[in-house]
């Protein structure tokens, strides 16, 4: 068992080789974060009407870069943190000693974010000592993904609470006195066209679940992953992303955005580098082995499950199989065990951090048409209609 309070609490978390399924069910995999750490929430607000406005790519973009902003602070300090990606924003498990470097940096984001693109991105915090004050369990646990891949799981409704308060009008962000510029999102690539399903007639489905009986967590996710994978298969079987589909996009105007997001102004010697990358890494992908390895393993490196404290997938399927799943978490959520929200897209999108091309890098996958972001607002209304019943 890890010990409660220090930096290294996430890096010395067991490292679980078991099948999520397994690891959800199990609740003594599972430790409490420590409550000097602190949550980090990243959003875009009106990130709906931002994707119906055709600004899907630049909202990813923007909330990879509220991973990859971390995840760089992090690494130079020698330290290892969870962190979810949500198509709209993201949510990071830090301990203090970043936290003042973090928000200078995500404020960076925010601002960087309102000026080139006017989208306004919502950055805050919370302790995880104010979520345990208010009765809210936040365990953690890490399961391998792969031979060098694995990422983190966490259960109860922490997370959510954290994300109600940051979100709430009310709430006023933390902004550090310290003006120091400390954005750096080396790594951040977003050069990958929309991709097709795997095969001809899949669709790309976006499924977010809650649980209505936090006790009951752990049985009832290992019940709607047990449903997606009986009828979809395994995560391998229905993964959106397959090498083939793969298809480099190099045009000045995508890296154009990508150069926007992180760098955060116009930089003309960036995109003419990067474009050439980008025109000759489509002959490096065709017809080097080592290029080819990089998109077998970008494959088996895509983030298609998150578990939150609520499951988010995105899956590839047929529509037969995408309405046995949803006739089963409607029985489910009849029965008073979840609420749902699900969207169909014909593609995904995807936004990419690179370290190297061998084995350090990580990719956020959403559905084209703001999968998530869709599928969270079917979520809200759920859960909005649910609350007016119980009020009554």
């Amino acid at each position: 068992m890890p010990g409660p309070y220090t930096d290294q609490f996430y890096s010395d978390l067991p490292l679980n080789e078991v099948s999520v399924n397994e690891l959800v069910a199990d609740r003594q995999c599972f430790f409490p974060v420590p409550d000097d750490w602190q949550v980090i929430i990243t959003d875009i607000r009106n990130s709906t009407q931002a994707v119906k406005d055709g600004l899907q790519q630049i909202v990813n973009l923007v909330a990879t870069g509220s991973v990859i902003a971390g995840l760089n602070i992090a690494r130079k300090a020698n330290a290892s943190i969870p962190f979810f990606f949500g198509g709209d924003g993201a949510t990071l498990i830090v301990p203090v000693s970043l936290l003042d470097q973090l928000m200078q940096a995500l404020n960076e984001h925010r601002e960087n974010t309102s000026e080139n693109f006017d989208l306004e991105l919502r950055v805050g915090h919370i302790p995880v000592a104010k979520i345990y004050q208010n009765q809210h369990e936040l365990i953690i646990s890490k399961v391998k993904m792969g031979e060098k891949f694995f990422f983190p799981i966490v259960l109860g409704d922490g997370l959510q609470y954290a994300e109600q308060v940051v979100k709430g009008g009310a709430f006023v962000p933390y902004l550090p006195d310290a003006k120091t510029a400390t954005l750096d999102l080396t790594g951040m690539e977003c050069r990958w066209n929309r991709i097709k399903p795997p095969k001809n007639l899949f669709e790309v489905v976006c499924l977010l679940a809650v649980a209505r009986n936090d006790e009951h967590q752990s049985m009832i996710f290992k019940k709607v992953l047990d449903k997606i994978d009986d009828i979809y298969g395994q995560q391998h079987a229905r993964n959106p992303i397959s090498a083939r589909k793969l298809k480099l996009e190099a045009t000045l105007g995508r890296i154009g955005i990508e150069m926007r997001v992180k760098l955060g102004r116009f930089a003309p010697l960036y995109l003419m580098v990067n474009w050439l990358i980008t025109i000759f890494g489509r002959l490096y992908f065709l017809y080097d082995k080592g290029g080819k390895n990089y998109l077998n393993r970008l494959v088996e490196l895509s983030n298609t499950l998150t578990i939150d404290g609520k499951i988010n997938t995105v899956i590839s399927g047929t529509a037969q199989q995408r309405e046995l799943l949803v006739t089963s978490l409607n029985q489910m959520e009849q029965d008073g065990e979840i609420i749902f929200g699900w969207h169909v897209n014909k593609e995904s999108v995807i936004s990419c951090y690179v370290r190297d091309r061998l084995d350090q890098h990580i990719h956020f996958v959403d559905g084209s048409d703001g999968g998530y972001t869709q599928a969270a607002g079917m979520l809200k209304k759920k859960a909005s209609q649910l609350t007016n019943l119980t009020m009554r």
